[in-house]
């Protein structure tokens, strides 16, 4: 009877241990993709404001959308973000229930923009609200706000379509900083 008590007590001992190790590894080291942080390490150059929360909305991409038909797609003149762009219907819906859940204190609709994370123009996903979030056409800086994340989205796609990037790279680049693309390589 005893052994049995040691090795209930040793099973729920270990049983603690790796719920507790789960726990530190999930809240620690995984947390460390939050606001202000890219996954190379580097703090984010712009302010909290002018992103969105990584946990409501990471980015999701367009599966229809790929480096392989980029020529048929994005980069196709006669193609238009029109041709798969949702409704006015649907993302006010979205921009007043992501205003909500993001706690803005200022819930009037036309001081924001639902913007797609990573754009349209970029293989960003035009439905999946990981992608879509209630952007502030003003912040707490004076060129932290839609306006300019809409120049980057410009730039980038360009470069995309020129070669210069992957559109993998620059769907990382836009998720990762687009402030800091705006501040480096798009020209003012």
């Amino acid at each position: 009877m005893q052994n049995r008590k040691n090795s209930s007590f040793a099973l729920l001992a270990f049983l603690l241990v790796v719920i507790t190790m789960f726990w530190l590894i999930r809240t620690q080291f995984l947390s460390k993709k939050s606001p202000g942080f890219l996954g190379s390490g580097e703090a984010r150059v712009g302010p909290a404001d002018i992103y969105p929360d990584p946990v409501r909305t990471p980015g999701a991409t367009n599966p229809d959308i790929t480096q392989d038909n980029i020529r048929e797609t994005i980069c196709n003149p006669r193609w238009s973000t029109k041709s798969i762009r949702q409704s006015a219907s649907y993302t006010n819906h979205l921009k007043v229930e992501q205003i909500r859940e993001y706690g803005y204190s200022d819930s009037t609709l036309k001081d924001y923009e639902e913007d797609h994370f990573i754009p349209l123009e970029l293989g960003g996903n035009p439905t999946d609200p990981r992608n879509l979030w209630p952007e502030p056409l003003d912040t707490s800086i004076p060129d932290g706000g839609a306006h300019s994340k809409d120049r980057v989205e410009n730039h980038l796609h360009a470069q995309v379509c020129a070669g210069n990037l992957t559109l993998e790279q620059a769907q990382r680049e836009i998720t990762e900083d687009w402030y800091r693309v705006y501040t480096t390589s798009v020209p003012h």
